[in-house]
């Protein structure tokens, strides 16, 4: 079998009628309950890859890629282009990230890799009973998700200021240029906002975002219509001017705390003093072995992202290899077995352990302990020709664990963006105001202007439920000042032999951007597609429950074969955001994901 073969022409066809829907779409929880995903699918565009020489960029838009791509070749580094990046995907993907959110990014130097945390955090006047109901019972997910009461104290501006001034080249405002130019001057509503503003039900109930997002009929703005936001423009440069101290003092945070704290029904309780307060943190990258061949690095607690990433991939490495992965250009039945229960595996840990680490002790000490050979072997021997549905955590390092496991919860939107420069540095971001259209606030940063942008709900990633029916405490639960668990999977691999940098990946897509990162890293690493062969193959996941595979995209033949090893199979839409860049031997071939709306730039 050629692993290397392009997807033929019939599973090309296949894949646009079957993901040319654009309703919202449901998928199930470990009860085989539905949940919401991450957003809502709006088609899929094939795409060829693109070739670059000395650096290229990927972003899941053609405006953000454009302005990156500029930042580049006139000798900006990568952190330079991810700051001009972030700021033009608030305005032309709102929905997925913005400068009222967050952002994990990950670092490499040409010498070493760092982790750059810039997570929400809860509020000083959190506590863990922010989202129970007098009754003493959880919120509703839809419930807590609008209003005041989701909003985390933002991240995002304070880590790229933070990177930034380690790494970056270009001045701080200059980078603001091409943000503040499409705002004041319009960009074209793209089809993939378009589809998504008309499927919201809660937005076109907030007058600011119903007047900016919405025509007076209520109809979503049609595909092509030129929209400015002078509001995004003023604080946009007022953060060029004076750096992140704009945002989080003075006028824009006076109005952020206005807006949280006064939300009709379900207000929340940042403060001023939170926002003065906001600090990212330099955390200490996890680099781990895999195959002997490859060192994969990624982002540690709070994330959870690199530890079920790596659980995955040793746990299939000691298992019994599968003869045959791919069978007629998808992901094999066997094969596919074989990831989803090493999936089990790992999210059963995940919710058992993963949380802010200023607030959780790893199990036995050490983060690492999940990761341990030995541990990791023995957690493979419980994977059988059948499925086991529902894994339970196991017990790494000396002791057992004092928290609860977290039931399951809707996790959402996000956007990621890969880079390498010219001068071999690299990034990989992973940014988001967590939910599609966040907390459905939009502020305006007190200009009084239309237009704004978006505030995160970032703490419904905490556990709505602070302790279980016995009264064990949840780790992931809301604490004052506390940063909760990400799904988030900033990628960077290396060739273990020489050190070379040979993939920077990510995705979005909630807890199933973890799926979405190892799909990319095995795909191209592993069975050697390039990286859009391997952003557009079918995507699959379990998070401890169903087995689900993306709806329309693999044959009668698989489902069945699956439902014979006792799989719960479930068909969903799966929409990805995954942006690769690959080493190749004359440079680099970058792949965006077809599901959205993203490209490649690169010279």
């Amino acid at each position: 079998m050629e692993t290397r073969q392009a997807l033929s022409r019939w599973l090309q066809l296949a894949l646009i009628a079957a993901l040319a829907a654009c309703s919202a779409t449901r998928s199930p929880g470990p009860d085989g309950a539905d949940a919401a995903v991450p957003e809502a699918a709006s088609g899929f565009s094939v795409k060829p890859g693109w070739r670059a020489q000395r650096f290229a960029i990927a972003t899941a838009n053609p405006l953000a890629s454009e302005a990156g791509y500029q930042v580049l070749k006139a000798g900006g580094s990568a952190i330079d282009a991810a700051v001009t990046v972030q700021m033009v995907l608030t305005l032309v993907e709102p929905q997925s990230s913005g400068i009222g959110g967050g952002a994990f990014i990950l670092h490499w130097d040409g010498t070493r890799v760092e982790a750059f945390d810039g997570r929400e955090t809860a509020p000083a006047a959190a506590d863990e009973r922010l989202f129970l109901q007098s009754d003493g019972k959880p919120m509703a997910f839809e419930q807590a998700v609008v209003g005041g009461r989701s909003v985390g104290v933002p991240g995002a501006v304070r880590v790229l200021e933070m990177t930034h001034a380690r790494h970056g080249k270009l001045p701080w405002a200059r980078l603001f240029e091409p943000a503040i130019t499409l705002a004041e001057q319009g960009f074209g509503v793209s089809p993939r906002v378009h589809q998504l503003l008309k499927v919201e039900r809660s937005l076109p109930l907030q007058p600011q975002a119903a007047a900016f997002y919405y025509d007076a009929n209520g109809e979503p703005w049609p595909v092509g219509h030129r929209l400015k936001n002078p509001a995004l423009a003023a604080v946009l440069r007022a953060i060029a001017e004076r750096g992140s101290d704009a945002f989080y003092r003075g006028p824009i945070a006076e109005d952020l705390v206005r807006r949280v704290r006064s939300f009709p029904g379900n207000p929340g309780r940042i403060s001023e003093a939170d926002l003065a307060s906001y600090r990212p943190q330099l955390r200490e990258a996890m680099c781990d072995e895999w195959k002997a061949r490859w060192r994969v690095c990624g982002f540690p607690p709070p994330a959870s992202g690199h530890l079920a990433l790596m659980q995955m991939l040793k746990l299939m490495e000691f298992s019994s290899p599968v003869a045959a992965p791919l069978q007629d250009d998808v992901p094999s039945a066997p094969w596919l077995h074989l990831y989803t229960e090493a999936a089990r595996l790992a999210f059963a840990d995940r919710n058992q352990y993963v949380a802010d680490p200023d607030f959780v002790s790893p199990p036995g000490g050490r983060w690492s302990n999940l990761l341990d050979d030995a541990y990791l072997r023995q957690r493979a021997r419980s994977i059988g020709p059948s499925s086991m549905r529902v894994a339970r955590p196991g017990v790494p390092g000396p002791s057992r664990a004092v928290f609860a496991p977290q039931p399951e919860q809707p996790e959402y939107g996000t956007s990621h963006i890969s880079i390498v420069d010219a001068q071999g540095q690299a990034i990989a971001m992973t940014t988001t105001v967590e939910a599609m259209w966040g907390s459905r606030i939009l502020a305006d940063g007190g200009t009084g202007l239309p237009g704004g942008y978006l505030l995160n709900n970032q703490l419904t990633d905490f556990s709505l439920a602070p302790a279980d029916a016995d009264g064990r405490p949840i780790a992931n639960r809301v604490q004052p000042g506390k940063r909760p668990r990400s799904s988030m999977t900033p990628t960077l691999v290396f060739d273990r032999g020489g050190g070379q940098l040979l993939l920077g990946a990510g995705s979005s897509g909630g807890a199933l951007i973890i799926h979405y990162t190892a799909k990319a890293v095995i795909a191209s690493l592993d069975w050697g597609l390039d990286a859009q062969q391997a952003v557009a193959l079918p995507n699959f996941a379990s998070l401890n429950g169903p087995t689900l595979l993306e709806r329309g995209r693999f044959p009668a033949s698989t489902v069945e074969a699956l439902r014979s090893r006792g799989h719960l199979v479930q068909e969903i839409d799966m929409t990805s955001g995954s942006q690769v860049i690959a080493r190749t031997r004359d440079g680099w071939f970058g792949g965006a994901d077809p599901r959205r709306e993203g490209v490649v730039r690169g010279d």
